[in-house]
């Protein structure tokens, strides 16, 4: 079973960077496509940024796309989100995921980690 630990939230003013990480306690996280989420307080969780096993495809929620970047490093066994131009409406806790199948998708994640709280104040 993959393990997943977050790490990098934190409170930061609007306009605004972060870099969340999620590192994975297993090898075989790098054969499993990795994702982003959110949950905002009372708000359904929503995709936020997938990327394939190898790193050579992404996939971005519509609310972030230009704004951030994932990213992942197989060889240490972490996955990065570069979050940058941060909006209030950003805040919520962020979890990453894996996939246990080989495509890419936004759904369907198997393992999840227990989340890091991304606070943009306005």
């Amino acid at each position: 079973q993959v393990r997943l630990a977050e790490s990098g939230g934190g409170l930061v003013q609007a306009g605004g960077s972060l870099r969340l990480s999620c590192a994975a306690s297993e090898r075989t996280f790098s054969y499993y496509p990795l994702g982003w989420f959110r949950q905002a307080p009372g708000k359904e969780r929503e995709f936020v940024a997938a990327i394939s096993s190898s790193g050579s495809s992404t996939d971005y929620g519509d609310s972030v796309k230009g704004r951030f970047t994932i990213s992942r490093d197989n060889a240490r066994n972490t996955m990065y989100l570069q979050m940058n131009s941060l909006k209030p409406e950003d805040t919520a806790i962020y979890y990453c995921a894996a996939r246990r199948s080989i495509v890419l998708a936004r759904t369907d994640y198997t393992y999840w980690g227990q989340g890091t709280q991304v606070t943009v104040s306005s």
